[in-house]
C-alpha cells in the first residue's frame, strides 16, 4: 500500500518535538512493502490544504495519523488539541482509509476512535500490530484478533503487546533540520517501559511495566548518523528516566565517551539513581543539563504520589549537581492527594534551599484513565466512573484547591528561577517564539539564570 504517515502535532510550547513514534514504525513498514511518505503538520500554516494537496499527489491508500499529546496537560491555562485532530481525520477520509494511533491515542483508544471518527485504531506501540492491520484488511481477513487494534464501535479490544526489539527511527521522511534549530535539540530514546508506579503517570500504561532496552551500539549509530547526517549537536534523551537501569547508563555514556562525537545532550532524571561515578560518567559524556522528576519538596507528598524516592535523596542529587556546576532543574506538581498550603510551603522552601537553575511547576495534576489517582478522583467525587476524560479533568486537593493559583504566583513571582506555565511565570508563547529567533542550544530553562525578575507573561 501506498501510506502517508502524518504527524497531526502542531504544539510547539515549549520546542516542537520532532515525530519520533512515526520514524519508528517506518522501518517495520517498509520492510513489509508499503511505500512510505511523511507529512509533518507542526509547521504547516494551513494543514488542511496540506493534507489534500500530500494525499492527492501521492495517490495514498491509507492515512496514518499519530496523535502524541490530547492536550497540554497544564491548567488553568488548558488546550484541547482534539478539535484539530478531528478535522485532520476528516480531511483524510474523504481521499484515503485512516488509521489512527501514537501516545495520545493510546491513553483512551475507544474514545478516540469515537470521538475523531477515523477507520481503524492502534493502541500501544505499532511497530507489529500495524503492519498485521494493512496485511489482514487487504487480504480481506477479519482484524479483531490482532492485539492492540481497535474498530469503530467495538469499545472492547486486545490488549496491545509491548513490542520486544526497538527499531532505530528512520528520520528521513521528515524535516530534522527544522526541529534541530527551531527546537534547538534533537529527541532520542533508548529504552521503553516504567516499573514504577507514580500515582498519575500513563507510562507504564502505555510501554508497559518492563523495561526493554536498546542496544549500546545501535544508539551510537544513531547518534552518529544524527551528527554527520544533519548536523545535530545537541540530543534529549526521550525516556521517561534516563538513568535506570543505572549499569546501561553507564554503559551508555562510556559508549558515548569513546565515541568522541561533538553533542552535548540533557534527560530527565529520577533523583533515586544517580551515584557520583553515573554523574561523573555523563557529564564526561557531554550531559550538560539534568530533569528531575521530583514532584514535591514535600515528603509527604512524595509518599502520596508514590515516588521511589524521599527529600534527602533530593538532597543529595541536587548537592552533587551543585558541586559539579552543571545545571539542573526540579519539576514540581503542586495540587495532589494530601496537598496542603503547608506542603507547597515546603516545596518552595526545599527549592530554595537546593538551588537549582530552574524549577518548573505546575498546578493541579492531570487526571488519565487506569491511572490511581483516576481510581482516587472517583472515590473522591472529582470525577464519576462514566465520566468521559477526553475534555481534560485535573486533580487539585481539597485543601487547596480555591488557593493553590493565588498561592504559587505569590510565592514563585518573589523567586527568579521559577517557571509556571498554566499561569504563565516567566513563561509565554510570545517568549518561546522570541526565543527561537536566538541559536539557544538545549532545554530554555537553563537561560533563567539570566532573567533579573519574576513576571507574569514575559514578552
Amino acid at each position: 500500500m501506498k501510506l502517508l504517515l502524518i504527524s497531526a502535532n502542531r504544539e510547539r510550547s515549549p520546542y516542537p518535538v520532532f515525530p519520533i513514534g512515526l520514524a519508528c514504525l517506518a522501518p517495520s513498514l517498509a520492510a513489509s512493502g508499503h511505500e512510505l511518505r511523511g507529512l509533518d503538520l507542526c509547521f504547516s500554516e494551513e494543514p488542511i490544504a496540506a493534507i489534500t494537496a500530500a494525499l492527492d499527489g501521492f495517490n495514498a491508500d491509507a492515512a496514518i495519523i499519530s496523535i502524541r499529546n490530547i492536550d497540554n496537560v497544564t491548567w488553568p491555562g488548558v488546550r484541547s488539541y482534539l478539535a484539530g485532530v478531528r478535522e485532520v481525520v476528516a480531511a483524510c477520509r474523504e481521499r484515503a482509509m485512516t488509521i489512527v494511533g501514537g501516545s495520545g491515542f493510546s491513553i483512551m483508544p475507544s474514545e478516540l476512535l469515537a470521538f475523531l471518527g477515523a477507520d481503524y485504531g492502534v493502541a500501544g506501540e505499532g511497530e507489529e500490530a500495524l503492519p498485521r492491520l494493512l496485511a489482514a484488511i487487504a487480504a480481506g481477513e477479519t482484524v479483531t484478533g490482532i492485539p492492540g487494534v481497535v474498530l469503530p464501535g467495538k469499545p472492547s479490544f486486545l490488549p496491545p503487546v509491548p513490542v520486544h526489539a526497538i527499531a532505530t527511527p528512520d528520520r528521513t521522511l521528515f524535516d530534522v533540520a527544522s526541529y534541530h534549530k527551531l527546537g534547538g535539540m534533537a529527541n532520542l530514546q533508548t529504552k521503553r517501559g516504567c516499573p514504577f508506579s507514580c500515582t498519575y503517570c500513563t507510562y507504564p500504561l502505555l510501554e508497559g511495566a518492563q523495561v526493554r532496552i536498546r542496544p549500546v551500539a545501535e544508539i551510537i549509530a544513531e547518534i552518529r548518523a544524527l551528527v554527520e547526517g544533519y548536523g545535530v549537536n545537541y540530543l534529549y534523551f526521550v525516556d521517561d528516566i534516563f538513568n535506570y537501569p543505572v549499569a546501561f547508563a553507564e554503559e551508555l555514556c562510556g559508549a558515548m565517551s569513546a565515541a568522541k562525537l561533538p553533542v552535548n545532550w540533557s534527560a530527565f532524571i529520577n533523583p533515586d539513581f544517580l551515584p557520583s561515578r553515573l554523574l561523573d560518567a555523563m557529564l564526561a559524556a557531554g550531559c550538560d543539563a539534568l530533569e528531575f522528576g521530583t514532584d514535591s519538596g514535600a515528603q509527604t507528598m512524595l509518599t502520596s504520589l508514590r515516588k521511589s524516592f524521599s527529600v534527602e535523596t533530593i538532597r543529595e542529587s541536587s548537592r552533587l549537581c551543585r558541586e559539579r556546576g552543571v545545571d539542573f532543574a526540579h519539576y514540581i506538581l503542586f495540587g495532589g492527594p494530601g496537598e496542603t498550603e503547608a506542603t507547597v510551603h515546603e516545596t518552595f522552601s526545599l527549592m530554595d534551599e537546593l538551588q537549582p537553575t530552574a524549577v518548573i511547576g505546575m498546578t493541579g495534576i492531570r487526571i488519565f484513565p487506569g491511572t490511581e489517582l483516576h481510581r482516587l478522583a472517583i472515590a473522591e467525587g472529582v470525577v464519576t466512573a462514566a465520566e468521559s476524560l477526553l475534555e481534560p479533568k485535573f486533580y487539585i486537593s481539597a485543601a487547596v484547591r480555591d488557593t493553590l493559583c493565588d498561592l504559587v504566583t505569590a510565592e514563585a513571582l518573589q523567586r527568579t528561577n521559577w517557571v509556571v506555565p498554566g499561569l504563565e511565570i516567566n513563561i509565554s508563547d510570545a517568549m518561546l517564539e522570541m526565543l527561537r529567533h536566538f541559536p539557544v542550544r538545549g532545554p530554555l530553562w537553563k537561560l533563567m539564570k539570566r532573567l533579573g525578575r519574576s513576571r507574569i507573561r514575559p514578552v
